[in-house]
């Protein structure tokens, strides 16, 4: 199969049930979870495992690469929003609600350094930086917040409540309220250090 043919509606069904099984078996199980409990959950051989993801590597970088652009793909739709503060919020609840639906943080570094991957992030960072430069020129929050400080805290909500035991599952939703009160520009003090560069 080349890189530019589409995958047959069989292999690309096959393919999301291996993506959603790994996912699964990562959650649970961590780095340790085996192809075989992989290919068990999704219902096919370990031979289709191998065949769409050569290496466990593979299969990782796949997973991550999946959410960065499904995140990508909806900051670019609300690009296009009529509200752009609505909008941002908007994009910070779904990084979070992924992100609660399935912690799989721990998995990121294994496909940091993979071209796809870093071309996938790159791209949705700038999609980032764009709904904030939006929020920000129509005042919906501070003058001095940049995309970078909003990229930062995406994690925020979520790290927060996981030193909460037994925490609800909907708490991060406090903590996101908390911080985009803290982007508006409505009692703004200046900040005391300039933001970061990444």
């Amino acid at each position: 199969m080349t890189p530019d043919r589409p995958l047959r509606a069989d292999a690309a069904r096959n393919r999301a049930l291996l993506l959603a099984a790994a996912a699964d078996e990562f959650a649970e199980k961590g780095l340790e979870a085996s192809v075989a409990d992989i290919a068990r959950r999704a219902g096919v051989g370990k031979g289709t495992v191998f065949r769409h993801f050569p290496t466990k590597d593979d299969l990782i970088a796949a997973i991550v690469l999946d959410r960065v652009e499904v995140l990508g793909a909806l900051g670019t739709h609300l690009l296009d929003a009529p509200d752009p503060g609505t909008a941002l919020l908007e994009f910070l609840t779904a990084a979070a609600q992924q992100r609660q639906q399935q912690d799989l943080s721990f998995l990121q570094e294994a496909g940091d350094s993979l071209p796809a991957i870093v071309e996938s992030r790159t791209r949705m960072y700038q999609t980032i930086h764009n709904l904030v430069d939006r929020a920000r020129d129509h005042g919906a929050i501070r003058d001095d917040i940049t995309g970078t400080d909003v990229i930062l805290l995406m994690c925020a909500p979520n790290y927060v409540t996981g030193y909460v035991p037994d925490a609800p599952p909907d708490l991060w939703r406090r903590y996101l309220a908390l911080i985009f009160d803290g982007l508006r520009p409505e009692g703004a003090h200046p900040l005391p250090q300039p933001p970061p560069t990444l």
